[in-house]
C-alpha cells in the first residue's frame, strides 16, 4: 500500500468507523497533507520511515515558526496515523520510541464582567441597523459558554422553553464537538437580546431570502451567518471600546466557564453546560479561579508576605 492511499483509508476509518465530526476530520486531513508532501518530497514511503525521519519532521515544523501546540498537533496526528497502520500490520509504527514533549498548560484568558458589560453596551448603543443581532449574538455567546460555531449553526427551533416544577427556563439546544447535544439554559439578559432580535430584525432579514432559512442568526441575504462573519462582527465590536487585543474565538467560553466558578458553581455542572467528555478538560478554569484567590490573599492579607 502506498502512502497516499493509506492516509486516505485512515481518515475513512475516522468517518465512518469511529464516527469522527467533518471538522475534526477536516483537521486530520490537513495535517496527514502536511505530512504527506513532506514524505513525498522526499521520496519516502511506507517501508522507508523511520524514528528519525519522524523526528526531522519534528524539527522541519518548528522551522516554519509555528507554536509548540501546533507542533504537537501534527506529531499527534502522525502518531495516530501509524498506530492505524500498525494495528493493521500494514507497517511498523515508527513513533512507538518518539518521545512525548508535554506542552506547558496555558490558563485561559477571561474577559472581566466589567469588559463583557462594555462590549454589549456597544453593541446595545450602536446606530448600526444589525446592532441588534450583534448583541443577541455576543448575549449568547456569554450566556451560554458555546463555541461560535455553535451558534451560527442554531436554528430557531434550537430555542425552546422548558417547564420544571411550575418554573419556566428557556434554553438552547447546542451541537457540540462528536455531534452530542446538550441543552443550557438562557439568562433573562439573553433571552431578552434574542427576543429583540426575532421579533424586531429576523423577519426583514428573512424576507431577503426567497428560500428562507431555519438558521437563528441570519445575514443580509437572509441567509445562514457565516462563523468567520460572526466573528468579525464581534472585533469590530471589540475595537470600538479598545478590547480587540483582549478578544479570541473562545474568550466568551473562558469568560463564562470562569465567573461561573468564581460564583461558586458545582464543576460538575460547568462540565455539562460546556459539554466537555471528561471534567478533567473544565478542571484548567478552577486553576483560573485559584489564581484569582491567590493573588486576592497575596495584596489584602496582612501577613501573606514575609
Amino acid at each position: 500500500m502506498d502512502l497516499a492511499s493509506a492516509v486516505r483509508n485512515f481518515l475513512d476509518h475516522l468517518r465512518v468507523e469511529r464516527g469522527l465530526s467533518l471538522n475534526t476530520t477536516k483537521a486530520y486531513e490537513r495535517d496527514l497533507i502536511s505530512f504527506l508532501s513532506y514524505c513525498e518530497e522526499r521520496q519516502m514511503d511506507l517501508s522507508t520511515i523511520d524514528s528519525q525521519f519522524i523526528l526531522a519532521y519534528a524539527v522541519h515544523l518548528r522551522n516554519r515558526s509555528l507554536s509548540e501546540a501546533s507542533i504537537q498537533r501534527f506529531l499527534s496526528t502522525v502518531r495516530s496515523f501509524f498506530r492505524y497502520l500498525a494495528k493493521d500490520n500494514i507497517c511498523v509504527d515508527p513513533t512507538v520510541d518518539l518521545p512525548s514533549s508535554k506542552i506547558p498548560r496555558k490558563l485561559p484568558k477571561a474577559l472581566t464582567i466589567g469588559q463583557i458589560s462594555t462590549l454589549i453596551v456597544a453593541t446595545q448603543s450602536s446606530t448600526d441597523v444589525l446592532a441588534l443581532r450583534h448583541n443577541a449574538l455576543i448575549e449568547l455567546l456569554y450566556g451560554t459558554g458555546a463555541r461560535v460555531s455553535e451558534i451560527v449553526n442554531l436554528d430557531v427551533s434550537d430555542v425552546s422553553q422548558l417547564n420544571a416544577e411550575g418554573v419556566t427556563v428557556e434554553t438552547v439546544k447546542l451541537m457540540g464537538k462528536g455531534s452530542k447535544e446538550r441543552y443550557v439554559p438562557l439568562g433573562s439578559f439573553a433571552s431578552h437580546a434574542l427576543s429583540e432580535y426575532l421579533v424586531r430584525l429576523r423577519p426583514l432579514l428573512s424576507e431577503k431570502s426567497k428560500k428562507g432559512s431555519s438558521a437563528l442568526f441570519l445575514n443580509q441575504k437572509g441567509t445562514r451567518l457565516s462563523r468567520q462573519s460572526a466573528w468579525q462582527f464581534v472585533i469590530d465590536v471589540a475595537k470600538t471600546v479598545g478590547l480587540e487585543d483582549a478578544v479570541s474565538p473562545h474568550v466568551f467560553r473562558h469568560s463564562y466557564a470562569t465567573h461561573l466558578l468564581d460564583g461558586g458553581a458545582d464543576i460538575r455542572v460547568v462540565q455539562e453546560l460546556l459539554g466537555h467528555a471528561s471534567v478533567t478538560t473544565t478542571q484548567i478554569y478552577t486553576l483560573v479561579t485559584i489564581d484569582k484567590i491567590r493573588e486576592t490573599y497575596s495584596l489584602a492579607h496582612p501577613r501573606a508576605h514575609g
